[in-house]
């Protein structure tokens, strides 16, 4: 007698075995790896199955993201389902609250949505230095996010360095220099050149923005109505609040007349006074800053630059204090959206009222 048929008296049958939900953890749902192998910026987080929601994701994993962008100082999310024209914003808010808007600046951009903006709206052809994003003032976001829309048909990368790292390439002497004299930075705002005053503090009010600069530690001189003159000292050396690491921290290559390209400097000189360009850095007390030793900090942020090619619809999430990040030439349309968050500061310093516009993206074909 077969030994199934007491079940077939009885009415029973033989059942497959039922399939058992698999429970993954949150940090199963992804896939973590160095990018390159011989860098440990940036870190690459992929999703490990289909159907992983990035923004909820986040919002559970907020402690996990920020350790490791402390010990990384760059992470990439590539390959998630989203729309980064509606979801790039609330994953940032996701890691950091609320986003800032970007007030006094340094560069040409536009508002999308909501604290959302283009990058830089620099030229395709030129390059933009690594940097670290605000440094030029005491007041800087923490965390600064890139999104990928539409990759370049050739170059357009935005290469990325542990600014802990350029700070040991320095020359020691330069080093404990520029920690002794620290940076001044000086502008000057006009519709001839560069960025007139209203779109670097985002308002048309002279008062506010002499109420901005006496909280900011900014002097201030309007040699016309249409015609500001700034100076600030700022830090060159600054220490990281949570992990208390040392970091190369300013722009003094970036606002020093020497990064201009020789045709663009002699250009420059033919319409400007030294004491009238747009911007220029000095040390701290006044002095000139050496072109040789301009070149040594540029020559360290190129030994530690990383390059990687965007791939449409990553996001690339710095702590800015620990990361420099920079603009490579390229060509065909390219479209990078960034936000900033968790703004930092030793000195209470106001945010200015930034008025609410916003533009629609398929109208910027340079948004860099």
């Amino acid at each position: 007698m077969s030994h199934l048929e007491p079940k077939r008296r009885l009415g029973l049958r033989s059942r497959p075995p039922r399939r058992q939900a698999i429970q993954l953890s949150q940090t199963e749902l992804v896939n973590v790896e160095r990018l390159h192998p011989d860098s440990s910026l940036p870190l690459l987080i992929r999703p490990a199955v289909e159907g992983v929601n990035l923004v909820s994701w986040t919002a559970t994993q907020r402690a996990w993201i920020e350790a490791r962008l402390l010990q990384h100082g760059g992470l990439l999310f590539r390959g998630f389902e989203l729309d980064l024209l509606t979801q790039f914003e609330p994953f940032l808010q996701a890691i950091a609250g609320e986003l800032m808007a970007y007030t006094y600046r340094s560069t040409p951009r536009t508002r999308v949505q909501g604290s959302i903006y283009t990058s830089t709206e620099y030229p395709a052809t030129q390059s933009i230095p690594l940097h670290n994003e605000m440094s030029y003032s005491r007041r800087w976001p923490m965390k600064i996010g890139f999104s990928c829309l539409t990759t370049a048909q050739q170059g357009g990368e935005t290469p990325i360095a542990d600014s802990r790292r350029v700070l040991t390439r320095i020359d020691a002497g330069i080093r404990s220099e520029f920690s002794q004299k620290q940076v001044m930075y000086v502008r000057n705002y006009s519709d001839r050149l560069d960025l007139p005053w209203q779109t670097v503090f985002q308002t048309e009010d002279r008062t506010q923005v002499e109420a901005y600069c006496q909280a900011a530690g900014i002097d201030w001189e309007w040699l016309s109505a249409d015609h500001l003159r700034t100076r600030q000292v700022c830090q060159a050396i600054a220490t990281h609040p949570q992990t208390g690491e040392a970091v190369w921290f300013n722009q003094a290559h970036l606002f020093h007349v020497s990064s201009l390209e020789p045709s663009a400097g002699n250009a420059l000189f033919a319409v400007c006074t030294p004491e009238d360009l747009p911007r220029q850095a000095y040390y701290g007390d006044g002095s000139e800053i050496e072109p040789e030793t301009i070149a040594q900090i540029r020559q360290a942020y190129e030994q530690e630059a990383v390059v990687f090619p965007w791939q449409e619809g990553d996001i690339l999430l710095l702590d800015n204090m620990l990361a420099a990040h920079g603009r490579t030439p390229f060509v065909g349309e390219r479209r990078v959206l960034v936000g900033m968050a968790e703004p930092y500061s030793r000195s209470h310093i106001p945010d200015l009222q930034v008025p609410n516009v916003q533009a629609d993206l398929g109208q910027i074909v340079e948004a860099n």
